[in-house]
């Protein structure tokens, strides 16, 4: 799996892009969904560098499950999910993000087992602990 500079815009989009193939599927109106919700904007990529970074996902998780069928391919294992969600460390940048997987994983109007367990590995892995509430204050 490819590495991200922390923070960058192109691994927040490849956050997103794990949510929009967390159920093995690509379905044309989760896409449209996450560029409807302004993802270039919202993130700070280039027009149409969102398509590249899906790509390239895409491909990381061909090369490394070439084995497996594409809907194990999609399930990345825990030591791979906590290096890539590292790769945020920014609050507001992983509000963003968050809400921008929402947005996709509920676009085509089903929640997937798949989907909601990246929610809440999202949710787990980026929920401040209380002394970093206090270092904050």
């Amino acid at each position: 799996m490819r590495t991200y500079t922390s923070n960058s815009p192109q691994a927040a989009g490849r956050i997103v892009a794990i949510a929009l193939l967390a159920d093995g599927h690509l379905n044309s109106s989760e896409l449209a969904a996450v560029h409807r919700a302004r993802i270039a904007e919202r993130l700070g990529l280039a027009p149409g560098e969102f398509s590249t970074i899906l790509r390239d996902l895409c491909e990381d998780l061909l090369l490394a499950n070439a084995n497996m069928d594409w809907s194990d391919a999609c399930k990345l294992d825990s030591d791979v999910m906590q290096q890539v969600l590292l790769e945020l460390e920014d609050p507001n940048l992983r509000a963003e993000v968050m809400s921008l997987c929402l947005v996709a994983v509920h676009a085509d109007r089903h929640l997937s087992d798949a989907e909601a367990q990246l929610l809440a590995v999202l949710s787990r892995s980026w929920q401040a602990h209380p002394w970093q509430r206090l270092l904050a204050s």
